[in-house]
């Protein structure tokens, strides 16, 4: 079982930003901005390559709802994820990241 699922279950505690019945989003424990929280889906997912249309639609909705729970939608945030191992990848389920709460640079 990956560490996300771990998670999920509450067999690792985490900080928890929103929840609800399909969808987790918590504190990442190496942050990497003033605010860097990680959305998951509840379901285990692959990556990015293994989800449907239909539920990445849903997961959309939920990460509009994480950005105004951490009031970074007007002021703007980062949104990333990484798929396989040339992608950096680290957790084999699906995720992405919001950072916020700074001015943050340019990636290309």
């Amino acid at each position: 079982m990956c560490i996300f699922c771990k998670i999920v279950d509450k067999e690792i505690p985490n900080k928890t930003v929103l929840e609800d019945e399909k969808f987790l989003a918590f504190e990442d424990i190496n942050p990497q901005a003033k605010i860097h929280v990680l959305i998951i889906p509840k379901q285990h997912i692959d990556s990015f390559e293994h989800v449907s249309p239909e539920l990445m639609a849903e997961m959309t909705s939920f990460i509009q709802k994480v950005a105004k729970v951490l009031d970074v939608d007007s002021s703007g945030y980062r949104l990333i994820t990484n798929i396989g191992e040339n992608g950096g990848q680290e957790v084999p389920h699906l995720h992405f990241h919001i950072l916020a709460g700074e001015k943050l640079g340019a990636l290309v």
